[in-house]
């Protein structure tokens, strides 16, 4: 197994219906102003953007999103991320019960920060948490800002 490389899997059940969510989801640029942990997203076309995240741990990581798949009718969003991580991302988007939706997140990444990849053997599970807690926050702050609009 390759110490620097990640798989992450996270459901988030939304108090809404499929398509809001999907919406929010697609504008990448409106991230930062309900997920905390997302600092800053660059649009460098319609398809592309520079996004620098930072949770718990004392350090930022910047990629480049890369759009491979917009589908709204499988309500699937995917991309490729370069930079500080290399793989992809993906969401999935469905209807789970009236009003309600499950957005699962999967992401394949290999680290390609210096010293993350130094730290990777005694860092592997702090980063698995704090991976986790942006996570947790993301969920919480997308309900919020699905219930505001």
């Amino acid at each position: 197994m390759d110490r620097n490389h990640y798989r992450f899997r996270s459901l988030w059940s939304l108090p809404a219906p499929a398509e809001p969510v999907y919406r929010a989801l697609e504008r990448i640029e409106d991230y930062p102003h309900w997920w905390p942990q997302v600092r800053e997203v660059t649009r460098l076309d319609a398809t592309c953007g520079l996004v620098r995240i930072r949770s718990v741990l004392p350090y930022g990581l910047t990629a480049t999103l890369q759009e491979t798949r917009r589908d709204p009718s499988a309500g699937i969003l995917e991309t490729r991320l370069s930079g500080d991580l290399d793989g992809w991302a993906r969401w999935t988007v469905t209807p789970a019960g009236p009003g309600t939706t499950l957005a699962r997140y999967d992401q394949e990444v290999d680290v390609r920060r210096p010293l993350l990849r130094r730290l990777a053997l005694p860092g592997r599970p702090l980063f698995h948490a704090n991976h986790a807690l942006m996570m947790r926050a993301g969920r919480r702050g997308l309900a919020a800002h699905l219930e505001a609009v």
